[in-house]
C-alpha cells in the first residue's frame, strides 16, 4: 500500500473517531488519542527531552480538545493535533521563559530486519550503526526550523503542504528548508566519512 493511500485511509479512521467523540464517545476518543499519541510524543521531543513534560502537554491537549469538542471542526486529523500541540508547547516555552532546543530521536526510528548469515548480519549492523550515528551527529548541527522539517517530512512521511500549515509557513519555505536541510546532511554525511 502506498503511503498516501495509508495516509488516507489512517485519516479517515480518525475523523470517524472524531465524529463519534464530538458525540460525546468516551471510547471513540481514546482510541484515537492512543492512535495518535506516539505522533505526537515523538513529534514534540523535537522541541524538549522532557518526558515527563511532553506526557502533561499531550494530556492537557486531550482534555483541551475533549472539553472544546463540539466547537472544533477538522478535516485532518493528525495535521491538527500536531498543530494544536506545537502551538501549546510554544506557549508552555513563553510562560516559562525557556529556549526551544531539539534532540535525538534516534531511539524511536524503526529498524530493518537483516537477512543472511551471522557474519553479514554483524557487519551489516556496524555499518548501519555507523551510518545512523552519522546522521545522528549531522541532524543535530542543523537549525531548530530545518530539524523539525526534516522530521514531518521524513519521520511523519507528511507533504509540504501539511508541514506549512503545522510550521505556519508557506510551502515555499518548506521546500527550501528541506533543500537547504538536504544539502547540510549531504555534506556534513560526506564529511564524517
Amino acid at each position: 500500500m502506498n503511503s498516501k493511500r495509508r495516509v488516507t485511509e489512517e485519516n479517515d479512521r480518525f475523523l470517524q473517531l472524531w465524529l463519534l467523540s464530538q458525540q460525546g464517545d468516551n471510547t471513540a476518543f481514546r482510541s484515537l488519542a492512543d492512535g495518535l499519541y506516539r505522533t505526537l510524543f515523538n513529534y514534540a521531543f523535537n522541541f524538549t527531552s522532557d518526558r515527563e513534560f511532553i506526557k502533561d502537554t499531550i494530556q492537557e491537549l486531550f482534555i483541551t480538545i475533549w472539553a472544546k469538542k463540539h466547537r472544533i471542526h477538522m478535516e485532518v486529523v493528525v495535521l491538527y493535533f500536531l498543530k494544536s500541540l506545537r502551538n501549546q508547547l510554544w506557549q508552555h516555552f513563553r510562560r516559562r521563559g525557556s529556549s526551544v532546543h531539539f534532540y535525538d530521536i534516534s531511539e524511536y526510528a524503526e529498524l530493518e530486519e537483516e537477512e543472511g548469515n551471522i557474519e553479514e548480519i554483524i557487519v551489516a549492523d556496524e555499518v548501519w550503526a555507523e551510518n545512523e550515528h552519522r546522521l545522528q551527529a549531522a541532524l543535530r548541527e542543523l537549525p531548530k526550523r530545518q530539524k523539525e522539517v526534516v522530521f514531518l517530512k521524513y519521520y511523519e512521511g507528511m507533504d509540504n503542504d501539511r508541514i506549512a500549515q503545522i510550521m505556519q509557513v508557506n510551502k515555499q519555505s518548506v521546500a527550501n528548508l528541506l533543500f537547504k536541510a538536504m544539502q547540510v546532511l549531504r555534506s556534513q554525511m560526506a564529511a564524517r566519512v
